[in-house]
């Protein structure tokens, strides 16, 4: 899709740290915004902004879990914007815990909000972009689902499924003018790490440095633009490591833990209150 100016979207997780970067750079390509967040805050600023850049703008309060709420997401985007062109699955869930001490409750809100949500908003959508022969859905996915850090299987499992989806969406549909992204990054200086260094009072090792989101933001309307497969962001080169996971999994996963990874999600883990395991 080379041409965004004018184009309708749904971005998910628009009030949360990521989500206002990636609204500000879609607002900047001309893009009309349909913004969902799971509380109100910061959405009517975030559409104010879209409107003063000459996007239509519309906001919506939703619990992505609800069949009810999504449906009335769609229903109401279109009301606003017209026929919805762009599917950004920004919405993300995230506890870091031991896992059997983690709450089934919690498991589900993680897989429902980061991969139940997003490939049901994506099946509701389809059919009228098949119909017009035009349409992109990006899902936010993360290192996470690449490398398995400790303390993380919801989170990293969703992540996982993410990338799955959408490999299996432009498979699917290549040759129908309706294509799928997945962004992969690693640490964001937004949103969930931003909240894990602030429970932790220290940054993530130095090799698992964190970007700035606006670099997410801007993969995002890279991979739409240029119907890029998947996006990994990094601050340092992770293709090694990567390649490594796929080859050589025990030496990959070596590699992982000695980096730092799993050591500071068991920090984050250990710093976790039990009352926010239940």
């Amino acid at each position: 899709m080379t041409i965004l100016r004018g184009r309708n979207a749904i971005l998910t997780g628009a009030n949360g740290g990521l989500g206002s970067h990636i609204a500000e750079a879609l607002i900047a390509e001309g893009v009309n915004l349909f913004l969902v967040g799971f509380l109100h805050p910061g959405l009517e600023t975030l559409a104010s902004r879209a409107r003063e850049g000459g996007c239509k703008a519309g906001v919506i309060a939703a619990d992505l879990r609800d069949a009810k709420q999504r449906e009335r997401i769609v229903v109401e985007a279109e009301q606003a914007l017209g026929p919805i062109d762009l599917l950004i699955n920004n919405a993300g869930v995230e506890y870091t815990c031991l896992y059997h001490e983690l709450s089934v409750a919690r498991i589900d809100e993680v897989l429902g909000v980061n991969l139940y949500a997003s490939m049901m908003l994506a099946h509701r959508l389809l059919p009228g972009m098949l119909e017009r022969g035009v349409g992109h859905i990006v899902s936010m996915s993360s290192l996470a689902g690449k490398s398995g850090p400790a303390f993380q299987e919801p989170y990293a499992a969703s992540k996982a499924g993410l990338t799955a989806f959408t490999y299996s969406l432009r498979a699917t549909y290549r040759k129908q003018g309706v294509s799928a992204s997945v962004i992969a990054p690693g640490f964001v200086e937004a949103g969930i790490y931003s909240r894990l260094k602030a429970r932790l009072g220290k940054s993530a090792p130095f090799a698992l440095g964190a970007v700035g989101p606006h670099r997410v933001a801007h993969a995002v309307v890279r991979a739409i633009r240029k119907d890029l497969p998947e996006v990994v962001i990094s601050r340092f080169p992770i293709w090694p490591v990567l390649a490594m996971l796929a080859v050589a999994p025990r030496l990959g996963l070596w590699v992982v833990a000695r980096l730092g990874t799993h050591e500071f999600f068991r920090q984050a883990a250990a710093s976790e209150s039990p009352a926010g395991r239940d």
